[in-house]
């Protein structure tokens, strides 16, 4: 038996460079992952796969990522008589733009090669990751010792992020879900007149200039906090009003600085300290939202 904890991730920068004509987004983005994760066993078993998620509500065949990355190494490998049995419990919200779907693909992966003796390096798991989701690839990732990492394309192309310090956060999920989709077609609809008349400039086919943030350690949370950014916010905060109260309640708390992660819904401020992170979770706690500290890995 085989037990991986299956890390969220946070945002910490999100630029979107172009609309390509296939209709996906190029973006550059800081992806950080954090101790908030699933957990998820993995023993040998009969052929095929069986999975189990309690007390989640989340589909245990083809519709679930775990079930079809499991079914897509046995593939690879052509093992046809291996067999492998999967429990997930979660703790990562759904649909919360935190990764968690495409984090526990990355885990499947992952562990079913190590538990049958697969032998597939790490690219050729990233490979197989990235027709799963974009962002699974980076799960799988151990460049910067596996905490942060840049990621362009569509998410799926991934160089070191360095000096990037140590983190600690409060994480605040509204409890709804949040179209990505519907998160990146409305991308040219930040104006207010468009948003009223319903119309949109799609972003062009050219390339978006941008500078891309550049650490040092010695700045510790404050250098982060003044550098985050993400596209994506003009949208989904439009479309839900409550999220720009989440990020000024944060901030009241003591936040150094407070962003939307991926599409949304959730939001994280990052704090100097945990006792920081947890004053503002008991302040913030009459509310009616999800809260959670972490901190950052790697």
């Amino acid at each position: 038996m085989i037990r991986k904890d299956s890390p969220a991730k946070v945002n910490l920068y999100l630029k979107v460079l172009r609309k390509r004509p296939d209709g996906y987004h190029e973006i550059a983005s800081l992806m950080q992952k954090i101790d908030l994760a699933d957990d998820m066993e993995f023993r040998e078993g009969e052929s095929g796969v069986r999975l189990s998620c309690p007390n989640s509500g989340l589909p245990e065949d083809s519709r679930n990522l775990v079930f079809r990355a499991a079914q897509m190494i046995l593939a690879e490998a052509g093992e046809n008589k291996l067999g492998v049995d999967i429990v997930l419990r979660k703790r990562i919200p759904t649909g919360a733009g935190l990764g968690g779907g495409s984090s526990n693909a990355a885990a499947t992966l992952v562990a079913v090669n190590e538990l049958l003796g697969l032998g597939f390096g790490e690219g050729r798991l990233m490979a197989m990751g990235k027709k799963l989701g974009a962002d699974v690839p980076f799960f799988i990732y151990s460049g910067s010792g596996g905490g942060a990492a840049w990621a362009f394309g569509i998410g799926e192309t991934l160089n070191p992020a360095e000096n990037v310090p140590s983190l600690c956060f409060l994480l605040i999920n509204p409890g709804f879900e949040v179209s990505t989709r519907e998160v990146y077609e409305g991308l040219g609809m930040t104006a207010q007149k468009d948003w009223e008349s319903g119309e949109k400039t799609e972003l062009t086919n050219g390339p978006t200039p941008f500078n891309m943030p550049v650490f040092n350690k010695s700045g510790g949370p404050e250098g982060v906090a003044g550098m985050l950014h993400n596209d994506l916010e003009s949208v989904t905060l439009k479309l839900h009003p409550e999220l720009k109260d989440i990020k000024e309640k944060l901030l009241h708390y003591g936040a150094l600085g407070s962003l939307m992660s991926g599409s949304g819904p959730t939001v994280f401020g990052i704090f100097r300290d945990e006792k920081d992170a947890s004053r503002a979770a008991a302040g913030m706690k009459r509310d009616r939202w999800s809260l959670f500290t972490a901190r950052s890995l790697g």
